[in-house]
């Protein structure tokens, strides 16, 4: 009797691998920011890459939705808050610069650029679309926005 308990703990613990690894094979984890239909840019984190490289001269169409949060108690989208303008310490800092907008960059070096809730860009160099919440201390943030963008290519 005590053999037949053992078969069948093993057994039990042999399904329920099996099962936990075939949940795993049908991609049930994390997705890449890649695959989704809408990047999501999440406001915790550093320059985020949306899987799109441009060229020199490609005009770059970006519309962005969501709600984030840098201040505390109080979410906003990606224009950025309306009372806080961007210290010093932000990437792109001044008095005029709403502090948690949207911003953009093409390549490691590149530049930032507003975004807010949508803006045409046109790129200046080659490289992949990088996109972060205009802020020097990430860690305290919450939440995300999505980007819809759209790459028309310079013109032969």
């Amino acid at each position: 009797m005590k053999q037949m308990r053992w078969v069948l703990l093993l057994l039990a613990l042999v399904v329920s691998c099996s099962g936990g690894v075939w949940l795993y094979q049908v991609d049930l984890g994390p997705l890449a920011q890649a695959s989704m239909a809408t990047p999501r840019i999440y406001a915790y984190r550093s320059w985020q890459s949306v899987g799109i490289q441009v060229k020199a001269g490609d005009v770059i169409h970006v519309r962005a939705r969501g709600r984030w949060l840098y201040t505390p108690g109080e979410h906003h989208g990606p224009e950025g808050h309306a009372t806080y303008p961007a210290p010093d310490t932000y990437p792109i800092p001044g008095a005029n610069i709403p502090g948690g907008v949207l911003l953009a960059r093409i390549g490691e070096e590149g530049l930032p650029q507003l975004v807010g809730r949508g803006r045409t860009l046109v790129a200046d160099r080659f490289g992949t679309l990088y996109f972060r919440i205009n802020d020097d201390i990430l860690s305290d943030n919450e939440g995300y926005v999505t980007v819809e963008v759209r790459v028309e290519p310079l013109s032969p």
